[in-house]
């Protein structure tokens, strides 16, 4: 048979053979409480190790308590979820694991959207009966990632996202008993392991135990010093999350707040990294281009797939696990980088401001983008063309310390030159995003006709590989996406052994993309957070007067004035970097 019966708290219910107890339960409307399940059914994710034990529930006729995370349904059984005995079990659980766990939550980072914390409230946790040794490990700081280990409570969340999801491989259970804990191989530094710093440990972790590096006060200063000149860029992807920071329904579009808080907070220019995204396509659609019509013109020597290179998770990984397809990615920087690169050429010649008297700050869903810029070929003379960049999260708590309703603000636009933006910059946001983008410029500059639709659906979606065969009159271009590095190693696989036939490839490190970027609003497994902030994203595209990025008014300026015309040496120097063998 294809379905159970059973009772959960006194009512009979008919569930589908093989779900869990939780599931079962969730779909009755109980909660029973977790902390190291987690479950992302769109996205294939679910963590159910069933250590923590907090899900515990009684069975009739079962000795010991069941934990239902990891407890399918069986015909005929009887669970209750919150009896007597249920309850002192997961409070004794809970003190125990209290126990081990430092106490300083009124300077954690995490204090406010601590899932122990809410959990200790939650259960009515009043005082720990348990005392005795804590165990203590040094701190981790690496240039994205901070691991505080003391407050690790073993979930495992984290090394699910690193194994199963990411394949990245760095985190993993090390030592036994008192001394087990969550780390690299041989508690080696995140700096020295293959971390691509993607954040998504970051993003899952219950606990404090893994934050990012906070660059608030860096630019708090900046902001302070009158000697500089400090201006701001933001993601595409923010405008679409940051609202959740203060009440807002996930998906509430806040592009206008935006601009007005980060005025407000003291930015001499307010820019948007749309305008860097238009550029991208620019010079990442040219060098597509280039390389389909030598390839069409008989090249053997030409790279194909060409694979996008915004992301700089991405780009760690595979210098790290696929150094031998380091040729084939474009060499076309990321949007944040090539912002960077243009404000302290271009901008700040036409301001006439000295390169290190201007402050590039970047508002990024990202964590890999604190890593990103401080990466030497993105320094000149040792200063950097992004001089900080800060997460969605982090910009949340920097309005709310600095006293601005965000809410009440009225909406504002971006400043001129370097934020005028078309729609394809702002889905550079979400997965499949990218490529359309450069498909809508790619297709014109290609056909020498306008495109017969904007919208292209069969590049979108959440299914974590995904492709599509676009027409370029008459020719089939085959478009390969994936999102989740996961994903991304199942593609770079097929096109070492010779299996694909794409002709370019996007590939996002993050699940959904940049909207689940590791620095954005914590969704706590959410999937239907991720699917709103995607729909909010073209919506955004939707509304926009100019959707392509090769008509955006002040792309054409720049190369105009300064660039001369995409892939040109001054465009190559400025706009594109190389990659690096790290095994």
């Amino acid at each position: 048979m294809d379905t159970v019966q059973l009772t959960i708290d006194k009512k009979p219910v008919v569930v589908k053979k093989g779900i869990t107890i939780l599931d079962a339960a969730k779909g009755m409307g109980i909660h029973i409480p977790t902390l190291c399940h987690m479950k992302l059914d769109d996205l294939n994710i679910e963590n159910r190790p069933g250590g923590c034990r907090i899900c515990v529930v009684e069975v009739n006729g079962r000795r010991n308590l069941a934990p239902a995370c990891c407890t399918e349904v069986a015909e005929g059984m009887v669970v209750s979820t919150h009896s007597i005995r249920v309850i002192n079990a997961r409070q004794t659980v809970l003190e125990l694991i209290l126990s081990d766990h430092p106490a300083d939550c009124l300077i954690c980072v995490k204090s406010g959207k601590c899932e122990l914390q809410d959990m200790a409230h939650h259960l009515g946790i009043r005082e720990i009966h348990y005392k005795g040794e804590q165990s203590t490990y040094r701190e981790d700081t690496s240039p994205a990632i901070i691991r505080d280990v003391d407050k690790c409570i073993m979930c495992r969340r984290c090394e699910m996202m690193c194994n199963e999801v990411q394949t990245v491989g760095v985190l993993s259970a090390i030592n036994r008993g008192f001394q087990a804990v969550v780390s690299p191989a041989f508690e080696m530094n995140l700096d020295h392991s293959v971390c691509t710093y993607c954040g998504q440990c970051v993003a899952v972790c219950p606990t404090g135990a893994l934050t990012e590096v906070d660059q608030t006060s860096h630019v708090v200063r900046a902001l302070s010093d009158p000697t500089k000149t400090v201006i701001v860029q933001t993601a595409p992807a923010v405008r679409a999350a940051l609202g959740e920071e203060f009440g807002m329904e996930a998906g509430t579009l806040v592009t206008g707040k935006l601009a007005a808080a980060l005025r407000n907070l003291g930015f001499d220019y307010v820019f948007d990294t749309d305008f860097a995204a238009d550029l991208t396509i620019m010079e990442e659609g040219t060098e597509m281009l280039n390389r389909l019509s030598r390839f069409l013109e008989g090249d053997e020597n030409v790279k194909l797939p060409i694979l996008t290179s915004c992301c700089p998770a991405w780009v760690k990984f595979f210098e790290h696990q696929f150094p031998q397809l380091k040729d084939i990615p474009s060499t076309a920087r990321s949007p944040q980088q090539m912002f960077g690169s243009i404000a302290k050429t271009y901008f700040a010649d036409k301001m006439s401001i000295r390169r290190e008297d201007l402050v590039v700050v970047s508002i990024m869903p990202c964590v890999a983008k604190k890593y990103e810029c401080g990466r030497d070929e993105f320094k000149v003379n040792g200063n950097p063309d992004v001089d900080y960049a800060i997460t969605t999260r982090e910009l949340a708590g920097l309005i709310k310390l600095a006293n601005i309703n965000f809410n009440r603000l009225p909406n504002e636009d971006f400043d001129l030159p370097l934020g005028e933006s078309t729609g394809a910059g702002v889905i550079f946001g979400t997965t499949g995003g990218v490529i359309e983008a450069a498909v809508r410029t790619a297709y014109e500059l290609y056909t020498k006709k306008p495109l017969p639709k904007l919208d292209f659906h069969e590049l979108r979606g959440m299914e974590g590989i995904r492709q599509a065969t676009i027409d370029f009159a008459g020719f089939p271009l085959k478009i390969g996406i994936a999102h989740g590095l996961g994903n991304a190693r199942r593609l770079l696989e097929r096109i070492e052994s010779g299996e694909s036939e794409f002709h370019a490839i996007e590939i996002m490190s993050c699940p959904g993309g940049c909207i689940g970027g590791g620095g954005q609003p914590y969704h706590h497994g959410n999937a239907e957070i991720l699917k709103k902030r995607q729909i909010a994203i073209y919506q955004e595209d939707g509304n926009k007067k100019i959707r392509k990025s090769h008509e955006n008014p002040y792309i054409i300026q720049l190369y105009e004035e300064f660039l001369g015309k995409p892939m040109s040496e001054k465009a190559h120097h400025l706009l594109h970097t190389k990659y690096f063998d790290r095994t």
